[in-house]
């Protein structure tokens, strides 16, 4: 499937769920890695605010991606930040969404706008 860029440049995103090691199978445990490099990858959950929308997103990041600093409810930035559709067949049941994953994720500030807002 095609791997669609994500430009967030007009976007807030603040860190909603801190990042934990993602988790390829539920009943060994194993953590899943990438294929390229065969590092460690963590899932973290994130709230995009765009144009009066939002919405909860859960992002893969390489483990090195992760940056110190991070903390709940604060804005954080995702760069490299990709799309990639996707569907499966689990228990007989058609399955689809959309994965989101980035090179990192780093504390960032909030917009300008914002902060005169409130």
């Amino acid at each position: 499937m095609r791997t669609i860029r994500v430009d967030s440049s007009a976007a807030t995103i603040l860190l909603t769920e801190a990042p934990e090691p993602k988790v390829r199978d539920r009943q060994t445990g194993e953590i899943a890695k990438d294929a390229t490099s065969g590092e460690a990858l963590m899932t973290l959950g994130v709230v995009f605010i765009e144009g009066g929308e939002s919405s909860l997103v859960k992002v893969t990041v390489p483990e090195s991606g992760v940056s110190e600093g991070l903390a709940l409810g604060a804005p954080v930035s995702l760069p490299g930040l990709l799309a990639r559709p996707w569907e499966s067949v689990l228990g007989g049941q058609q399955r689809h969404g959309i994965a989101f994953r980035a090179a990192a994720i780093t504390p960032a500030a909030f917009p300008a706008a914002a902060e005169g807002a409130a």
